[in-house]
Parts: C-alpha cells; sequence; structure tokens
C-alpha cells in the first residue's frame, strides 16, 4: 500500500531505483510512457538490437530527444537521463543497476538474459512470460541461489490473477478457480496469420494501417498465450489445470461463482483449486454478457456460515448456494502498470509473482498434419498452438514445450490436434536454451514420473 511513498523518498534522497530495460516493443514501450511521472524511478538504460526503432519508439510514447542524450552510461547517471545500446551485456553488467526488465518476446534469449541478470545481481522482471512457462521454475530457483529476486510482470495477467489469489488467501478464503478472460470458440485453435483477423473482425489492410503482428495476434487468438499464462499462473500459486488443460467454459462476471466451481456442485471443474479460462463468446458464437474478455477473477469459497451471510450482505456476487463469490478486475493495462512490479521488487523484495514448483507446461500441439522435414514455426504460426497440461502428464508423455517450438524440424509424422513430443522433433540437444530446460525437466519431475523415464 505504500510503494509511492518509498518511491517518494527514494527521489527526495536522489537516490532513485536504477532500471534497465531489454527489448523496446510494445509492452515496454507502454512502461517507458510511465516511467516520466514515476517518482524515485530512473530508467538508466535501454538495450534493444535496433537502437534507432527504439529510439522512434520512445517518440511516439512520449519521450524528447533530451531524454536520450546520454552518450554512456556514466552520462545517464550525472545527466539522469537514459542510454540506448544495443549491448545487453553492458547493460546488464553495469553496477549501478538495480532491476533489470527483460521484454524482448523472445523466449530463448530472455531465458539467457535472466541469467545474466542473476549472475550480475540483478532482480528480473520478466516480461516475456513465454520464458517463465518452460523455464520458470528453475530460473526462480537460480535467482534464489544469487539472492535476487525474480518476478511475473505486473499488469499482464498472470501477475495480476497472482495478486487475486494472494488477497484471497491471505483474507482466509478458499480459492475455487482462478484466471483470465478471453475470446474463444473451439476451431479458433487451428487459426493461422492468414485467418486471424476475419476471427477479429478486421480486414488485413485495417490490421496493416494499425501495425498489427498477424502472428502475434494470431498466438492470442489460437489458445497459445492463454496455456502459457495459465502455466505461468499454476506454477506461482499452486493452482493446478485439468487434465486435458483448459476447457474455456462460455462466461460472464455474474456466473463466475456457478460456473467455477466442482462439477459434484453444478459447475464446470474438474477439481477445487483449477486454473482456467473463461469465453467471452458462447459455444454458437453469441457475446456473452458482462464478459471478462480482457480482465481476470478469483472465485473463492466461504469457510464458513457466517462468512456466507457476509458475502450475502455486503452485496457480493454469488452462486445459488451463497457460498462461492467473485472479486475480478474486468480490465488490464500490460505495460502501464509494470511499474508495480520495479518498485516491488527494489523496494519491498517481494515478486509480484514467481513460480513456487513445476506444475504445469504449456505444450506444442500440431495444428495440422505435420510432416518430415517441415519446420515449426512457434506461437501463433502455421503449425502449431500451445496447449495447457498438467506438468506430470507433459513430462509422462515426453510434450515439446511451445517455447522452444520454432525453427525446429518435425522428424516423424504428426496428427492435427496430437501433443508435439521431443521424439517427433530434431531439437539441437547441444544449445543452452534446450539443455537448461531438460535440467528443469529433470530436477522437479515427480518420482513417478522419473520412473516412467
Amino acid at each position: 500500500m505504500n510503494l509511492h511513498r518509498m518511491l517518494e523518498r527514494r527521489a527526495a534522497e536522489n537516490r532513485p531505483v536504477r532500471v534497465g530495460v531489454i527489448g523496446c516493443g510494445k509492452f515496454a514501450a507502454m512502461y517507458l510512457a510511465q516511467a516520466p511521472t514515476t517518482p524515485g524511478l530512473h530508467i538508466m538504460g535501454i538495450a534493444d538490437l535496433a537502437p534507432s526503432r527504439a529510439r522512434a519508439q520512445l517518440g511516439r510514447v512520449g519521450w524528447d530527444a533530451a531524454r536520450l542524450a546520454a552518450r554512456s552510461f556514466g552520462e545517464a547517471i550525472d545527466q539522469g537521463t537514459t542510454f540506448l545500446t544495443d549491448d545487453v551485456g553492458a547493460l546488464v553488467a553495469h553496477p549501478a543497476i538495480d532491476v533489470i526488465v527483460e521484454s524482448t518476446g523472445h523466449p530463448p534469449s530472455a531465458v539467457r538474459h535472466a541469467l545474466m541478470g542473476f549472475a550480475a545481481k540483478k532482480h528480473v522482471v520478466m516480461v516475456t512470460v513465454e520464458a517463465d512457462a518452460f523455464v520458470g521454475a528453475l530460473l526462480a530457483r537460480r535467482a534464489a541461489e544469487a539472492g535476487v529476486i525474480y518476478s511475473l510482470a505486473y499488469g499482464d495477467q498472470p501477475a495480476l490473477i497472482c495478486d487475486l489469489v494472494d488477497w484471497a488467501r491471505a483474507s482466509g478464503f478458499i480459492v475455487s478457480a482462478a484466471g483470465r478472460g478471453h475470446k474463444w470458440l473451439d476451431h479458433y485453435a487451428r487459426s493461422t496469420p492468414d485467418t486471424v483477423w476475419d476471427h477479429y473482425g478486421l480486414t488485413a489492410e485495417q490490421a496493416r494501417v494499425g501495425g498489427m503482428n498477424p502472428q502475434m495476434f494470431n498466438s492470442f487468438l489460437d489458445g497459445t498465450k492463454p496455456a502459457i499464462e495459465s502455466t505461468a499462473v499454476a506454477n506461482a500459486t499452486g493452482l493446478t489445470p485439468a487434465p486435458d488443460g483448459l476447457v474455456f467454459p462460455p462466461c460472464g462476471t455474474e456466473d463466475l461463482p456457478h460456473v467455477m466451481r466442482p462439477k459434484s456442485e453444478g459447475g464446470h471443474l474438474d477439481h477445487m483449486g483449477q486454473v482456467e479460462v473463461v469465453s467471452s463468446l458462447e459455444r454458437d458464437g453469441r457475446p456473452v454478457p458482462r464478459d471478462i474478455r480482457w480482465g481476470v477473477w478469483v472465485v473463492m469459497k466461504a469457510p464458513n456460515e457466517y462468512v456466507k451471510r457476509c458475502f450475502k450482505e455486503y452485496g457480493m456476487v454469488t452462486d445459488a448456494s451463497g457460498g462461492y463469490g467473485v472479486m475480478y478486475k474486468r480490465w488490464h493495462l500490460i505495460g502501464l502498470e509494470l511499474g508495480i512490479s520495479v518498485a516491488s521488487v527494489a523496494l519491498r523484495g517481494e515478486s509480484t509473482g514467481s513460480p513456487t514448483g513445476f506444475r504445469a507446461d504449456a505444450v506444442a500441439a500440431a495444428k495440422r498434419d505435420l510432416k518430415p522435414g517441415e519446420t515449426l514455426d512457434g506461437e501463433g504460426g502455421y503449425t502449431v498452438c500451445g496447449k495447457l497440461l498438467p506438468a506430470e502428464k507433459s513430462l509422462g508423455v515426453g510434450a515439446f514445450p511451445i517455447g522452444l517450438a520454432h525453427g525446429v524440424k518435425v522428424t516423424r509424422p504428426v496428427k492435427q490436434g496430437a501433443i508435439v513430443t521431443w521424439a517427433d522433433v530434431a531439437a539441437d540437444q547441444a544449445d543452452d536454451v534446450v539443455k537448461f530446460r531438460r535440467e528443469m525437466e529433470r530436477s522437479f519431475a515427480s518420482p513417478r514420473a522419473r520412473a516412467a523415464e
């Protein structure tokens, strides 16, 4: 409740939290648009593969040239300005930087950058949630060993869900389920960059003028991003997926307490303590009233009759029994809220969500029949989509993580809808990130899963 006061104190002491940002895409640009109005914060450096493009991006969000006048990190410190560079190593290694924000959106690079940050004793806020989804548990362990903090990015839905779950549990409620909203129909799982705009209700020309990347937007639509984000939530909160992953039941805010309770009580859940995503569309395509497509929610169960009465007395939306209630945030502002993570890790020494285990996995599933010799094209592409699985099930079938499913050749046929396995592709086992993933699988596998190998 006091982050702003703590930041003001740092400003008064001329001791700002110094931040290095890696990658200057959409998420980072939204964060950087807020940085000039945040007290006690100094964006000391930004590293991007294309500094000229990053400079133009910063101009679009309101930065003037004077903010980017520094020609070195030393000048940035002296002037209170920002040094723009393409040298990630120099940025991460600089001793004056307190927090690294990893926002490249490229999972293998994000893993490498996080490990560099831990080696340099820097806190890391991981915007690239795709990296967290496939090796987050081991990244969190490495951060703890280095004595620094690894955190999900506030403003993105996983951290906001973690916040709601933590609020509910710290208040003494029993969490039935938590998750986010999404626009979903079953055939979206087969969508490609060629079909995405029809599903979104845009023309290709409108998308082009808006600067929208069809593959990126398709990764939102085809279920990949929900699988990735639900994986992050499960691994950070202890909630777990249904045996076959996300169900996407159609549901608005008023119906969440009815739908997000166990099947034995008339709901849709496989079990208490489940991570799930609800759809803003009915199965026939009709809009759901009061949808929560852009938001996050937690459904909790009253632990006793007195609390049930309180739910009613204070007007909470509940199920018919009055025992299940919901709290939600109907919108999220992604990068505009990221400063909460930066301040939390730097000033409180607390993450805004971090893996505590390997409970869920986002794996690659074939969008169509795949043939030997084809190359996987990653999130939102033509070949695979992400699917949520319990981690034990993923390890049991040898599932290939969606975070690595880019530029990898298929070695044997995979049927449409089937899970792609390590045995189906020619992954480079000597690659450092592949080895890191394999280490995580060994480190966090249950005894039963290890015995099955």
